[in-house]
């Protein structure tokens, strides 16, 4: 087994926005009430890499008591993107990350496999000077596991020379699911010694060189 191909997922491991996603999720709850805020931010936490729009449900059926609609699941979106793009354009690198890109950048092909809308993910990669990084950037729409699927596919390869980079639970079911290598990042993620794990990606392209 052996390092073919490189998936990173994109908030919180290129990009440090996880704060700055869980403070949109926030405003958009906080007409609703205090407790409504928290019950949706802490979805949100225990949900990472998950769909906006499938937390916009959960919030409506289960704190609203209602489905929401297709214009209020669109307009909400259009806010949640409101709020959060332009931190998101200039919040700081994940540790290490940057180091990684450039290291591997030529010599092993690179994706970016997130729970943000494609368009959205491209955008906010386009303007950070990040996007010649990769050969592919896909988002949701599907779920993280049909997303990293799609990768391989697409990408011709064994799953198993593929490494995820993620740092969410999400990732890593989405790794186990599609059969690909994973490596974990940040407190989000609890590590339980069945994967390689950093606080930062600090370690990740001394990792990656041990692994080609």
């Amino acid at each position: 087994m052996s390092l073919k191909c490189l998936v990173f997922d994109c908030d919180g491991v290129i990009l440090d926005s996880v704060p700055t996603k869980t403070r949109a999720f926030a405003r958009l709850a906080e007409p609703y009430g205090a407790e409504a805020r928290d019950r949706f931010v802490m979805y949100h936490a225990t949900h990472g890499g998950v769909s906006r729009y499938r937390k916009f449900a959960w919030f409506f059926q289960e704190v609203l008591g209602r489905e929401i609609t297709e214009e209020e699941s669109r307009a909400w979106g259009e806010r949640f993107a409101e709020y959060a793009l332009d931190e998101v354009k200039r919040c700081p690198l994940i540790e290490g990350i940057e180091r990684t890109l450039k290291h591997w950048h030529g010599t092993l092909p690179m994706c970016v496999c997130s729970g943000t809308p494609t368009e959205e993910l491209v955008q906010v990669l386009t303007l950070r000077n990040l996007a010649p990084y990769f050969d592919l950037i896909l988002g949701s729409p599907p779920a993280k596991a049909e997303v990293l699927a799609n990768i391989v596919r697409q990408m011709q390869m064994d799953p198993a020379d593929v490494l995820m980079v993620g740092d969410a639970s999400t990732d890593r079911d989405a790794a186990e699911k599609v059969g690909t290598q994973f490596y974990g990042c940040g407190h989000d993620l609890k590590n339980d010694g069945l994967f390689p794990w950093g606080e930062t990606l600090a370690g990740l392209d001394d990792w990656i060189a041990a692994h080609v």
